[in-house]
């Protein structure tokens, strides 16, 4: 009932920025929380960043912490990932996600288990 379509990926030096876009449509009055995950060939998909609707409370993992903002527009309907201080190892592909489900604890939201919905990625490759 959601659909999910990520851009912004490409190609960019170290120490660079690149702002990821994810634009949501479909069932997205319900939403409750959005997040980006990514995943390196050889890797486990790991969460990078998340937003619960309500509040707009966001959560980061350490790796990405003070380099990487989330945000939304004001429809609500899109989520951004600003990048910034690009290092090699955040080489990826980026996955956007969604949940129309309603969870109280956090840790839902900061895993890729309590995703319902995602887009189809985008790549991002940092070059040293």
């Amino acid at each position: 009932q959601v659909q999910l379509v990520e851009s912004g990926g490409g190609l960019v030096q170290a120490g660079g920025s690149l702002r990821l876009s994810c634009a949501a449509s479909g069932r997205t009055y319900a939403t409750h929380g959005r997040a980006w995950f990514r995943q390196a060939p050889g890797k486990e998909r790991e969460f990078v960043a998340a937003m619960r609707w309500s509040g707009g409370n966001t959560y980061y993992a350490d790796s990405v912490k003070g380099r990487f903002t989330i945000s939304r527009d004001n429809a609500e309907n899109t989520v951004y990932l600003q990048m910034n201080s690009l290092k090699p190892e955040d080489t990826a592909v980026y996955y956007c996600a969604a949940t129309n489900s309603y969870r109280r604890d956090t840790y839902y939201y900061t895993g890729a288990s309590g995703y319902s919905y995602w887009g189809q990625g985008t790549q991002v490759t940092v070059s040293s």
